[in-house]
């Protein structure tokens, strides 16, 4: 079906769900390097294979357990999911727990974004070990600042408009959930929403995407422009007593 034949017809998506994955062995990590000030993160396996921690399993169930209770006619028709192993877990527990029969698509272009030579440095490694980059990222910015070996926000914009592209082809799934990272959602937010990059690093700057937490946006007649209908939300999280966590990234992310 042609796109023209799509919108005339009004067939297309009409809610888009986005998830952060839950807490994960390198979220704990990176927060015990942090108040240590150590200059090296101890991760337990490359980035890829980090999976979540017993934390990050229970918040998982728990957005389970909350999806559940959407009406038939509200669940999602497919579950996409970054490759990486602890956003992969919370898709899979996400509807076991819900009891859904749902397929589950993994898309490399959902993957988190890739750092480089900086993975595994905290920030105040990057400034001890490497410096130079240090200043090139403070110059540059969060948005377009790309390390040796990486991917720079602009990067990750890049891959997110194919796959949003490729989830027009489906006229036939009208609900969607996607399982990915906290700057996959935000740069979600900066393509749906047709952001400048002041307006996404300020929202980076202030706001860190909880481990769990919903996203969703809406659009009634299945094509055109999307409407956020709710961000950054864990009260899913909270009303069964489960522990909120905040692992966010470095909040200087304004050039200067």
């Amino acid at each position: 079906m042609s796109e023209r034949m799509k919108a005339a017809s009004g067939h297309g998506a009409v809610e888009l769900m986005l998830v952060r994955h839950g807490e994960s062995l390198g979220n704990v990590a990176a927060s015990r390097a942090g108040l240590s000030g150590a200059e090296v993160i101890d991760v337990p396996a490359r980035d890829a294979d980090v999976d979540l921690s017993p934390l990050g399993l229970e918040q998982a169930a728990a957005l389970g357990r909350s999806l559940s209770g959407l009406a038939p006619s509200r669940r999602p028709d497919v579950v996409w999911c970054s490759p990486y192993a602890r956003a992969r877990r919370t898709a899979e527990l996400i509807i076991g727990t819900a009891g859904w029969e749902v397929p589950l698509l993994v898309d490399e272009r959902l993957r988190d974004r890739e750092l480089g030579v900086l993975d595994m440095l905290t920030a105040k490694g990057v400034e001890l070990r490497l410096p130079d980059e240090a200043r090139r990222r403070r110059w540059l910015g969060k948005f377009y600042y790309r390390p040796p070996g990486g991917e720079s926000w602009t990067d990750v914009a890049l891959r997110l408009r194919t796959f949003l592209a490729d989830l027009e082809q489906f006229s036939d799934r009208e609900r969607l959930l996607v399982v990915g990272h906290d700057a996959i959602i935000l740069l979600f937010r900066y393509l749906l929403e047709g952001m400048s990059e002041q307006e996404i690093l300020d929202i980076a700057m202030t706001t860190t995407i909880l481990n769990a937490s919903l996203t969703r946006y809406v659009r009634a007649k299945g094509h055109g422009p999307w409407t956020l209908e709710s961000f950054n939300m864990a009260d899913h999280l909270e009303e069964q007593g489960v522990t909120l966590t905040e692992h966010g990234s470095d909040a200087d992310v304004h050039p200067r």
